[in-house]
C-alpha cells in the first residue's frame, strides 16, 4: 500500500493539463451564457425591434438557434475528427475559429453579421468540448482520478459563467470611457460605446493562453498508441446504432438534450424577464431610455452571476457525488428531482413578482440544471470505444444538446410573442416554467432506460 501512494500525486505536466483545460470549459460556457446578457440591447440597436414584438422575438429565437444548429453540425463532424486526426490537433482549431470570431462580433453592424460571427463562435465551443473530454478521460484513465478530474475541471465551465456576468457589467458601467468600437474600415455602428459590443469582444481574452500553450501538450497516449501500431478503427455514424450502442446512443442524446432544453428555454432567459419585476419597474421609472436599459441590463446580469454561483454548486456536487454514488441512473436524478419541483415555481412564479426571491430561484435553477452538464462528461467516455470516443460525445452533445436542446429557446421565443410591451418579460417567464417543468419530466422519464456502464475503466 505505502507503493501506491505516489501514484496519487499529479505531475507538473498533469497539473497544467487540468489548468489549461479549466481554461477551456471556463471559455466555452463565456461565450454561450454571453448571448443572454446582450440579445436584448443588441436587437435593439441593430433591428430597432421593440420587445415583445414578433420581429424581436423571431429574431431571439434565430440568435440563440441557428448558431446552435450551426455547432450541432460541425460539432459532429469535429467529433469525428478528433476520432480521425487526434484529440489535441482539433482542440487548437476550435480554439483559434471561435477566439477570432468572438473578437469580430463586437464590430457587428447588421444583425445579419452578427448571426454569422456567433455561428462560428458556436462551432468552435462545440467542436472544443467533445474533444476536451475524450483528452482528458484518456489522459487520466484511471476511474476514481477520471471521474475527481472530469469532475472538477468541468465545473470551473460555471466560472465562465460568473466572469461573463462580470465582464459585461463592467461594460455597462465603464463603457463610455472604453475606445470608441469603430476602424477596420467599418461604418454603420450607431453607438460605438455600446456595451454589448465590449462584453461581445472580450471573448478572445481568455483563448490567448489556450492557443499559447495547448498545442504543445501531450495528445492522448492510448490513441497515439493505436493510430501509430495501425490498430485505430475508423470512426463511423452508423457504428454508433450497431446493437450494442444503439440504446445508449438514443437515450443520451434524448437527455442531453432535455438538459439543454431547460438552460436554453428557461434559464437562458432570464434576462428578458427582469425588465417586468414590480423592483425594476420602479427602478427605471422616470428615466430616459438609454439608462432605463443600463439598469436593466446590469441587474439582470447581477441574477445571472447568482445563477451561474448556483451552476457552479450544482458541478462540485455532482463531482464530489460522481466518485461516490455507483449508479449513473441514480446519481443524474439527484438533480432531475429536485428540478421538476424548481422549475415551475421559479419561473411560473417567482420570475413574475419578486427580484430578491429570484436570486435565490436562479441559484437554485442553475445547480439542478447545470450540474447535468458535468454529468454527461464524467458518463459519455465511459460508454464509447477510442475509436468512437469523440463520434458517440459529439452526437450527444450536438445532435441533443445543440440541435435539439437549443431549440427550445426558439419554442420560448415564439410563444412568448405578445403586443402588450409591458407584459413581455412575464409571458417569457410563464413560457420559460411549462418549457423547463416539460423538459425535465421527459429526461426524467428517460433515465429509466439510461444503460449503466458496464465496468469503471474505460472501454478501448
Amino acid at each position: 500500500m505505502p507503493t501506491s501512494e505516489p501514484k496519487l500525486r499529479l505531475t507538473s505536466t498533469q497539473w497544467l493539463i487540468c489548468v489549461i483545460a479549466v481554461i477551456g470549459f471556463a471559455f466555452d460556457i463565456y461565450e454561450i451564457l454571453m448571448l443572454p446578457l446582450i440579445v436584448r440591447p443588441a436587437l435593439q440597436e441593430l433591428v430597432g425591434a421593440a420587445p415583445g414584438s414578433p420581429e424581436f422575438q423571431t429574431w431571439v429565437g434565430r440568435l440563440f438557434y441557428i448558431p446552435a444548429f450551426a455547432g450541432g453540425i460541425f460539432g459532429l463532424l469535429g467529433g469525428y475528427l478528433t476520432d480521425r486526426l487526434g484529440r489535441r490537433r482539433v482542440l487548437t482549431y476550435s480554439i483559434l475559429i471561435y477566439a477570432v470570431a468572438a473578437f469580430l462580433s463586437g464590430f457587428s453592424t447588421s444583425i445579419g453579421m452578427l448571426l454569422v460571427l456567433r455561428c462560428f463562435v458556436f462551432i468552435g465551443v462545440c467542436v472544443e468540448f467533445v474533444a476536451a473530454i475524450a483528452w482528458l478521460a484518456e489522459l487520466f484513465p484511471e476511474p476514481k482520478r477520471r471521474e475527481k478530474v472530469l469532475g472538477y475541471t468541468q465545473a470551473f465551465s460555471s466560472i465562465g459563467g460568473l466572469l461573463v456576468a462580470f465582464a459585461n457589467g463592467l461594460a455597462v458601467d465603464y463603457a463610455a470611457s472604453f475606445p470608441a468600437i469603430g476602424g477596420f474600415g467599418i461604418e454603420g455602428i450607431a453607438d460605438p460605446h455600446a456595451p454589448w459590443r465590449y462584453t461581445l469582444m472580450s471573448g478572445v481574452i481568455p483563448a490567448i493562453p489556450l492557443i499559447l500553450i495547448r498545442p504543445f501538450l501531450p495528445e492522448s497516449p492510448i490513441w497515439q498508441q493505436k493510430k501509430t501500431a495501425g490498430t485505430l478503427k475508423r470512426p463511423s455514424i452508423a457504428a454508433l446504432f450497431a446493437p450494442d450502442l444503439r440504446r445508449t446512443t438514443i437515450v443520451t442524446t434524448i437527455m442531453f438534450a432535455m438538459s439543454y432544453g431547460a438552460a436554453f428555454g428557461a434559464i437562458q432567459q432570464i434576462p428578458q424577464m427582469v425588465p417586468g419585476l414590480p423592483e425594476v419597474r420602479a427602478m427605471v421609472q422616470g428615466q430616459k431610455p438609454p439608462q432605463a436599459r443600463l439598469i436593466e441590463q446590469g441587474t439582470a446580469s447581477d441574477v445571472t452571476k447568482v445563477q451561474e454561483v448556483g451552476g457552479l454548486v450544482g458541478r462540485v456536487i455532482l463531482a464530489a457525488l460522481a466518485v461516490v454514488i455507483v449508479s449513473r441512473r441514480s446519481l443524474i436524478r439527484m438533480f432531475q428531482v429536485p428540478g421538476l419541483i424548481v422549475m415551475p415555481v421559479v419561473f411560473g412564479l417567482i420570475a413574475t413578482s419578486s427580484l430578491s426571491w429570484l436570486y435565490a430561484g436562479a441559484f437554485l435553477a442553475g445547480l439542478c440544471t447545470v450540474g447535468q452538464f458535468s454529468f454527461w462528461g464524467n458518463y459519455l467516455p465511459r460508454v464509447y470505444p477510442v475509436h468512437l470516443r469523440g463520434t458517440g460525445e459529439s452526437f450527444a452533445a450536438n445532435i441533443g444538446g445543440r440541435l435539439i436542446g437549443t431549440s427550445f429557446a426558439w419554442v420560448t421565443a415564439t410563444l412568448a410573442v405578445t403586443p402588450d410591451r409591458a407584459y413581455a418579460p412575464t409571458k417569457v417567464a410563464l413560457v420559460a416554467a411549462g418549457v423547463g417543468f416539460s423538459v425535465y419530466l421527459v429526461g426524467f422519464i428517460a433515465s429509466f432506460f439510461l444503460p449503466e456502464p458496464p465496468r469503471e475503466e474505460l472501454p478501448e
